[in-house]
Formats: C-alpha cells, sequence, structure tokens
C-alpha cells in the first residue's frame, strides 16, 4: 500500500457525513413530520369538532369583546341538537346578511381556522332571539322585546343599550332565527335586513357552530352563556 492509497483513504472518510450529523438529519426528519400531523390534526378538529373564531367587532359586547378568541362547537347541532334562543352561534351570512364571497387565500383560510386571523366577511357572530315559529315584537311600552307574548329579561345587553331603537313586528319562518347582537347600539344584525331575503332570518343549516368558551385572553377564560330559554 503506497502512501498516495493512504491519503485518498483518509480524505474519502474525512468527507463522508458523520455519524452525529446523520442522527441530527434524522431528527429533524422526525420534528419535520411531527409538526406537519400537529398541524394536520389542528386543522382536522377546526373543520369538523371544535373551531376557534377571533371576534372582529364590539357587536357582541359585553358578553365577547373585541380580539377575543372563541371556541365554537361544531358538533353542537349536528346529532339532533336544536337551536335554542339565546344560543351564542357562528353563521355564514352569505344570501342574508352580506352578498360577499370568502376570501380564498389559503393563508388567511388557515388563519381564520385556527383562529389567528379575522374571520371572513360572511362569517357573523350574533345571539338567537327567535326559532321558527316565533313571533319577535318591539317593543312594548318598557322598551322590552316579545317572543310569543313574553318579555325578555335580556341582563346579557351592553350597559346603557336599549333593546332595539327598531320597530318590528316579525313571525320567523320554519328552518329559520332570528339573530340579534348583545351590544344592540353596534350591531348590524337581523333588524339590519328586514326588507332582505328571509326578512332578516337565517336559514338554520348557516349556521357553523354554538360559541362556547372564551379560550383568549387568559383574563377571560370562561363559557360563553346562553341568555333566554
Amino acid at each position: 500500500m503506497t502512501g498516495t492509497d493512504t491519503r485518498s483513504r483518509e480524505r474519502d472518510r474525512s468527507t463522508r457525513p458523520g455519524k452525529g450529523w446523520r442522527q441530527r438529519s434524522r431528527s429533524l426528519r422526525v420534528w419535520a413530520a411531527l409538526l406537519a400531523l400537529t398541524v394536520s390534526s389542528g386543522l382536522l378538529i377546526s373543520a369538523f369538532v371544535m373551531q376557534p373564531f377571533l371576534i372582529p367587532s364590539g357587536s357582541m359586547e359585553s358578553t365577547l369583546h373585541p380580539g377575543d378568541r372563541i371556541l365554537v362547537n361544531k358538533l353542537a347541532y349536528r346529532f339532533g341538537g336544536d337551536v335554542r334562543r339565546g344560543d351564542v352561534v357562528v353563521f355564514d351570512g352569505r344570501g342574508t346578511f352580506t352578498a360577499a364571497q370568502p376570501d380564498g387565500s389559503p393563508l388567511r383560510e388557515a388563519g381564520a381556522a385556527v383562529g389567528l386571523a379575522d374571520p371572513g366577511e360572511t362569517d357573523y357572530v350574533k345571539r338567537v332571539i327567535g326559532v321558527g315559529g316565533d313571533r319577535v315584537t318591539c317593543c312594548d311600552g318598557q322598551g322590552r322585546l316579545h317572543v310569543n307574548g313574553v318579555p325578555l329579561d335580556e341582563r346579557y345587553l351592553f350597559p346603557g343599550d336599549a333593546p332595539s331603537t327598531v320597530a318590528f313586528d316579525i313571525e320567523v319562518p320554519a328552518g329559520r332565527l332570528w339573530l340579534m347582537g348583545d351590544h344592540r347600539s353596534d350591531s348590524a344584525d337581523s333588524r339590519d335586513h328586514l326588507g332582505g331575503p328571509g326578512g332578516g332570518t337565517v336559514a338554520v343549516d348557516k349556521v357553523i357552530g354554538r360559541a362556547e368558551w372564551i379560550g383568549w385572553p387568559a383574563s377571560r377564560w370562561g363559557s360563553v352563556r346562553a341568555g333566554h330559554g
């Protein structure tokens, strides 16, 4: 064996990846796979079970504040559960509350799906005041809303707000909902669409889910409570 052959083999060994490099490469692949699995699992849960939703405005104060991140239960009405009066729901307002189409940007949609970006212009959060068959009227001599002739005790209203400054008398069609924000003086809701399709009501099948929890900020952790029954 010549000295030249020995030096050649030594150079070959020095240029090969060492055991430590191979271990680091393997670890990086494992972490990348775990990250991909975590992200995909989170998106699946968000799509079918529980979706984070960023509150974009003050229309539901004081129940929900701008910047709150809530968890929306997308299974609440999937297996025979009915939307009830007083529930706070997230719904798709296309065809009733808005004619806008959702932003098709994948990045924006992914951000909204995990509560990191504002929801699309077609998604709304409001409180259910009346369900199919209900007669909702405003207002009596004391300024209260009535559902089927019974005055509502709306303790969730934003302090100082009247139940409504718009008079209305609506019978909610079967399979539809009458929806209003808790901050009545700062909420564009069913009252603003009385002359539109459905007379301001929204189809039950447009409901994305029921707001269950405030998950962020930590100072506001807690359940989103329903109102009147």
